[in-house]
């Protein structure tokens, strides 16, 4: 790969991060918020799997691939929790709304 490539990458990886934070600030839907987390998260994946491509000393950069699987890992556990979350909150309110989530508070 060549560092134009890696520019554009990165690029789309900025966008990516843009798009999810823009999300997180600006929804009050629980389940477009779960989706603009996910989009964010996706960034960093992104990320550590375009910079296994460029290993440090000419090593094999498969850390950056791992750390990638780990983290999709995550991201399927974040989307179980917050769906569990979602489904509590619709039982409980009838609603989704973000800004009626605090009763779910211990």
């Amino acid at each position: 790969m060549t560092t134009l490539a890696l520019t554009g990458f990165l690029g789309l990886s900025a966008a990516l991060l843009g798009v999810g934070v823009f999300g997180i600030l600006t929804r009050r839907n629980f389940i477009l918020l779960l989706i603009a987390v996910e989009v964010a998260m996706n960034a960093a994946i992104l990320n550590f799997v375009y910079f296994a491509a460029f290993p440090p000393n000419g090593g094999s950069g498969l850390s950056g691939q791992a750390i990638a699987v780990v983290l999709i890992g995550f991201a399927a556990t974040e989307v179980a929790v917050g769906l569990a979350i979602v489904l509590a909150l619709n039982r409980l309110k009838g609603t989704i709304n973000v800004a009626q989530a605090t009763d779910l508070k211990l």
